[in-house]
C-alpha cells in the first residue's frame, strides 16, 4: 500500500485564549503574538493542510470583541478552519461572531442540543465528529445523555468510515491535579463504553490541558494537544501548585500514511534552518 497524498492531513491547534486587542492574558501572556507565530508556521508548511481544527478555549471570556480579534488572527490561514468551544468560550457569541461557519449551528434547532456546538465534518479522508463538552459558566466538562446519544447516532450511521472524535475536555485523568479537578466530570465511562463499540474511531483529540498527553481509551488513542500559547506546568505531585510555563507552544499535524492516521507534534518557534546529515 502506498502512502497517501501529502494533502491528506490536517492541523490541530488548541487553547489560544485570545483576549481583546491591546491586552495580555493575566496581564502577562501575549496570546495574540503566540497565535500569529503558529499561523505563520502553518502557512509556511511545505503542503497545505485540508483544515485547521481548533479544539477549544478559542478566547478567554467569550466576548464578541475577542472573537473578532480571533477571526483577524486566523485570516492568513490558507485552508478552512473548524472551531470548537472550550470552557472559556460562549457558544451563542461564537455562533454570532462566526455566523458564516454554519456547522456551528447544526444542532441549534434541536431543543435537547440547542446550546451545544456539535457537528460532523470531513478532514482529508477522515470523518470528524466534534463533541461539545462545555458546561456553560463552569471550568469542568460534562457529557449528558443527549450529547452521548448524538454521538452514538453519528457513529452508528457510518460504522466503516475511519472517524476522529474531537472534544475539549479529555475523558481521562492526567495526574495534573488542578487540571483533573476541572476535567470531564460526567460521561467519561459511558463514552469509553461507546467508543469501544465503534472500532472505526481512530483518535480522540482533546485540548484543555495545554500539554501533549496520550492514553489508550476505549480501544483507541486519546490525546491532548499543547496550547498555541502558554503550557501548563508538568506538576505530578498531589500538592503541585497550579501554574503555567513558557515551554515551546506547538500544534499537531495529523496525516494519513499507508492508510493509517499518524500524528506529529510540531513545536512553534525559530529553530534555525534544517541541517543536512553529513
Amino acid at each position: 500500500m502506498t502512502s497517501s497524498a501529502p494533502h491528506d492531513c490536517f492541523v490541530q491547534l488548541s487553547d489560544p485564549h485570545i483576549v481583546d486587542k491591546g491586552r495580555l492574558l493575566m496581564d502577562e501572556v501575549d496570546t495574540a503574538s503566540f497565535l500569529m507565530r503558529a499561523v505563520a508556521q502553518i502557512v509556511a508548511m511545505h503542503h497545505t493542510p485540508s483544515h485547521v481544527l481548533i479544539t477549544g478555549d478559542l478566547v478567554e471570556r467569550g466576548g464578541l470583541d475577542e472573537y473578532a480579534h480571533l477571526r483577524e488572527l486566523l485570516a492568513p490561514l490558507p485552508c478552512p478552519v473548524l472551531l470548537m468551544p472550550g470552557n472559556h468560550d460562549a457558544v451563542p457569541r461564537l455562533r454570532e461572531a462566526f455566523a458564516d461557519h454554519r456547522y456551528l449551528g447544526c444542532t441549534a434547532h434541536d431543543p435537547a442540543l440547542a446550546g451545544f456546538a456539535l457537528y460532523e465534518a470531513s478532514v482529508g479522508s477522515r470523518r470528524l465528529l466534534a463533541l461539545d463538552t462545555v458546561v456553560p459558566g463552569k471550568p469542568h466538562g460534562s457529557l449528558c445523555g443527549a450529547r452521548l446519544s448524538w454521538l452514538r447516532a453519528q457513529l452508528d450511521a457510518a460504522p466503516d468510515t475511519p472517524t476522529i472524535v474531537a472534544m475539549h475536555h479529555p475523558p481521562f485523568t492526567t495526574g495534573i491535579r488542578h487540571m483533573d479537578d476541572m476535567g470531564l466530570r460526567e460521561g467519561a465511562d459511558e463514552l469509553e463504553a461507546l467508543i469501544r463499540q465503534h472500532p472505526q474511531v481512530e483518535r480522540i483529540l482533546c485540548g484543555h490541558l495545554h500539554r501533549p498527553i496520550t492514553r489508550r481509551f476505549g480501544g483507541t488513542v486519546a490525546m491532548t494537544a499543547p496550547s498555541a500559547a502558554h503550557q501548563i506546568t508538568l506538576g505530578l505531585l498531589s500538592d503541585s501548585p497550579p501554574s503555567f510555563i513558557y515551554e515551546p507552544p506547538g500544534f499537531y499535524v495529523h496525516t494519513v500514511q499507508a492508510g493509517h492516521l499518524v500524528t506529529h507534534l510540531q513545536p512553534v518557534g525559530n529553530f534555525g534552518e534544517p541541517q543536512l546529515f553529513r
